[in-house]
C-alpha cells in the first residue's frame, strides 16, 4: 500500500514561515521523484516544486527564493520550507511521488492577518 501523509499546515500571519512534510510508505523513496502542488480554492492545482532522486530542485516562479524542497531519504520523509509567506500562498498543499503517479490527501496552509 502506498502511503503519502502531509502534515505541517496550519495558519500563519504573512511573512512568516511553515515547514511542511511528506511521510511515505509503500514505495523505494529513495527512487522516486517527489513534488508539491497546491490549490487554492477556485483554481487548478498548480505545481510549487519538485525534487528529483539526486536533489534537483525547481520551483515555481511565484515560490522561488522563499521556499525550499528537500528530501531526507532515510526517513522517507519530503518537506517545503516556507518562508516569507504571503496571502496568495494559501491553499491545500499536496504531496507527489513518482512524477504525480501518487498523491497524498493535503494539508491547508492559511496565511492571514
Amino acid at each position: 500500500q502506498v502511503q503519502l501523509v502531509e502534515s505541517g499546515g496550519g495558519l500563519v500571519q504573512p511573512g512568516g514561515s511553515l515547514r511542511l512534510s511528506c511521510a511515505a510508505s509503500g514505495i523505494d523513496f529513495s527512487a522516486y521523484f517527489m513534488g508539491w502542488y497546491r490549490q487554492a480554492p477556485g483554481k487548478q492545482r498548480e505545481l510549487v516544486a519538485t525534487i528529483s532522486n539526486s536533489g534537483s530542485t525547481r520551483y515555481s516562479d511565484s515560490v522561488k527564493g522563499r521556499f525550499t524542497i528537500s528530501r531526507d531519504d532515510a526517513k522517507n520523509t519530503l518537506y517545503l520550507e516556507m518562508n516569507s509567506l504571503k496571502p496568495e500562498d494559501t491553499a491545500v498543499y499536496y504531496c507527489s511521488a513518482g512524477y504525480m503517479h501518487y498523491w497524498g490527501k493535503g494539508t491547508l496552509v492559511t496565511v492571514s492577518s
